[in-house]
């Protein structure tokens, strides 16, 4: 028999993709996808299953379809999309949910994977300049989004140590450019001047769209356990990033953040406060983890960046054509 797979946040970007993904695997039977929301891609043999944003309903789901497998894609790291209570909602009191679930006696999940980020190591002037997974933050999380992603972190373990009978894997994903995505970054790199704090151009470092996907699939193939992180070879100054793009930097203060912040806000563009430190001091995560397990990354940093902007300038293009 295959695999009966749940997957959370259906109807958001990642999670869309990998049902898509395991759709294509002649090793799944089932794939139960979760959400407040239908999916707009189309999907096959997936089957929706409405939900709050906290997952309440979500032992109900794990008894009567027998998943074996859960996929948590759905992790909120950007902070402008929701509201602090949201966020605490879906992060924390979602996958508290989602381990109390797949703990139940009923429960037959054997495999969980867990969709995290490298905001987890924070953005600092003391920072080292890789992040292996063992490395310690620099300094206490300055803000609500890398609170809630420790604190889901912290459940991920304690489910692991109390389940030794259940593969549990926690992927960290660096910052995510592709032809497709939209974040923080990839709405700041389409505006005609890009923001920058000024005396700074940090190095930066991506992964691939694609290759997310690809690691998900990669460690739920090999049912490989423990904790990883997920990025492109490779750092690049964020002046370079711009200048990829077609684009030049715009240089803010690099004091009153949230002064600037709301302004820029209020004219459509979002800056989250762990963007700004990312865009101070930059941020790198040590891949080697994760290759030294067999998986190969499609690109590096660089070719991340490259297929972003070439799927802009085609945009733009377009845009211009109509």
């Amino acid at each position: 028999m295959g695999r009966r797979v749940l997957v959370t946040g259906l109807a958001s970007f990642w999670g869309g993709r990998v049902a898509q993904a395991l759709e294509a695997s002649p090793d799944v039977d089932a794939i139960v996808g979760l959400d407040t929301r239908e999916p707009s891609l189309e999907l096959e043999r997936t089957e929706y299953m409405h939900s709050d944003a906290s997952y309440s309903n979500l032992s109900r789901i794990v008894r009567t379809s027998q998943v074996d497998t859960i996929v948590h894609t759905f992790l909120v790291v950007d902070s402008t999309q929701v509201s602090g209570r949201e966020l605490h909602e879906i992060n924390v009191i979602g996958t508290m949910n989602l381990f109390a679930a797949a703990s139940q006696p009923e429960s037959r999940v054997s495999d969980v994977v867990v969709k995290s980020s490298t905001l987890v190591y924070g953005s600092t002037y003391q920072d080292p300049v890789w992040f292996a997974e063992d490395t310690p933050r620099s300094s206490s999380p300055r803000h609500r989004v890398e609170r809630s992603l420790i604190e889901v972190e912290a459940y991920v373990r304690d489910y692991a140590l109390d389940h030794p009978d259940v593969t549990v894997t926690t992927l960290r994903f660096s910052n995510v450019l592709g032809p497709d995505i939209v974040t923080p970054i990839s709405r700041a790199l389409e505006l005609p001047l890009v923001p920058a704090v000024f005396g700074f151009d940090p190095r930066m470092q991506f992964v691939h769209e694609d290759d997310v996907v690809r690691a998900i699939m990669f460690v739920l193939d090999r049912r490989l356990a423990g904790l990883y992180n997920v990025a492109g070879d490779g750092l690049l100054p964020w002046s370079e990033v711009a200048a990829n793009c077609g684009r030049r930097l715009a240089p803010l203060p690099p004091f009153g953040h949230r002064l600037y912040a709301g302004a820029l806000a209020r004219l459509g563009i979002d800056m989250p406060p762990e963007l700004i430190d990312l865009l101070t001091y930059g941020r790198g995560a040590d891949n080697r983890r994760l290759k030294r397990a067999g998986f190969e990354y499609g690109t590096t940093s660089v070719g991340a960046v490259r297929a972003f902007a070439g799927a802009s300038r085609l945009r733009r293009s377009l845009g211009r054509a109509g």
